[in-house]
């Protein structure tokens, strides 16, 4: 028979040990998670579905760019199989797969823009939500920051790593089927802009939200200042830095990498006549000398973005979307003080 063992007993004046928590997010931003939920798992879900496809056009990437042709089946005179020939079809998916991804990116700031200023600050004035946060412990200011902040950092985070994935997919696959970097959805995808053009729809909906204090007026009026914002860079985005000018017989024959801006000639008395194309379809430098002659063209010039610009031309525009983005909230926090003093 085994001998009893002894335990001291409990002191029931010794403080219990506390449950450990879970770990979450705590106070106002997880108010603001837990309120625009369904937001969130849009977002998770958007994330998920480019992650998807991004991997999928990377998975087929080796099989695109197959030229077509002639074929047979067994392979036979030095004619392919045609089951290769068939791969063709997998150039239009990894393009459309591609497309699809930079489209989404280059206009994400429109729905962000609608999103901000109907359901995350402009309903929550309308049906009064914001109000009774504001008479217990939570100041306008707080709440205001705590409803800017977070939605921010998952913009900021998400749109970065789609952007970081789709350079990684493009970066070994066929030139021919990725586009020009200087082609606008493109270009909107593959840098910086695609965060900034996000961030700044978000800082124009704050305002809107806060002006109009109704959802759908605050939806459109914020959508349609992102959409003007859009539309003003596209437009002025070539003069955001200096070009660069190619002259003599080059300027004729450029590389797709290459962003045209102008065409233009020296005629024989010396005058630079710009958007004039003379010339520039000769192929062989007899064809060219033929053409200077006959339209007595003495030089050629061509002022182009090339893509060494590319980076100038991110950094710059990013910059003025975050600045606007900037004055839009800076100009929200000084309407909710007045409007709450």
């Amino acid at each position: 028979m085994s001998a009893p063992t002894l335990r001291p007993p409990s002191d029931p004046a010794a403080p219990s040990r506390p449950a450990p928590t879970p770990l979450r997010p705590s106070g106002l931003t997880w108010t603001v998670l837990r309120l625009h939920r369904a937001a969130l798992l849009v977002w998770v879900a958007a994330l998920l579905v480019a992650g998807a496809v991004l991997a999928w056009m990377y998975v087929i990437a080796p099989d695109a760019g197959v030229t077509g042709g002639p074929c047979a089946t067994p392979p036979a005179d030095g004619l392919p199989d045609c089951a290769t020939v068939d791969a063709m079809t997998t150039n239009d998916v990894y393009s459309a797969g591609l497309d699809l991804v930079a489209t989404a990116l280059s206009y994400l700031m429109l729905p962000v823009a609608a999103w901000a200023g109907a359901a995350l600050i402009g309903r929550e004035l309308e049906n009064g939500t914001a109000q009774l946060a504001w008479t217990q412990s939570v100041t306008p200011v707080r709440w205001l920051a705590a409803k800017l902040a977070v939605p921010a950092v998952l913009l900021t985070a998400g749109t970065t790593a789609v952007v970081l994935l789709h350079v990684w997919v493009r970066r070994d696959g066929n030139g021919n089927l990725l586009g020009a970097w200087y082609d606008s959805d493109i270009y909107l995808s593959i840098g910086p802009t695609a965060v900034a053009y996000a961030l700044a729809g978000l800082a124009l909906g704050a305002p809107a939200g806060l002006i109009l204090r109704k959802a759908l007026p605050a939806a459109g009026a914020a959508f349609a200042a992102t959409l003007v914002l859009s539309y003003v860079l596209r437009a002025v985005r070539p003069s955001l830095w200096p070009t660069t000018t190619i002259t003599g017989r080059t300027a004729l024959d450029l590389p797709p990498d290459v962003l045209v801006l102008e065409h233009g000639v020296v005629t024989s008395d010396g005058r630079r006549i710009g958007n004039d194309l003379a010339c520039v379809g000769s192929e062989t430098q007899d064809q060219i000398r033929a053409c200077m002659k006959s339209s007595r063209l003495s030089d050629f010039w061509a002022t182009v973005h090339p893509e060494s610009h590319f980076w100038p031309l991110q950094l710059v525009e990013s910059g003025v979307l975050l600045a606007v983005a900037g004055a839009a909230v800076a100009a929200t926090f000084t309407l909710l003080r007045r409007r709450t003093a």
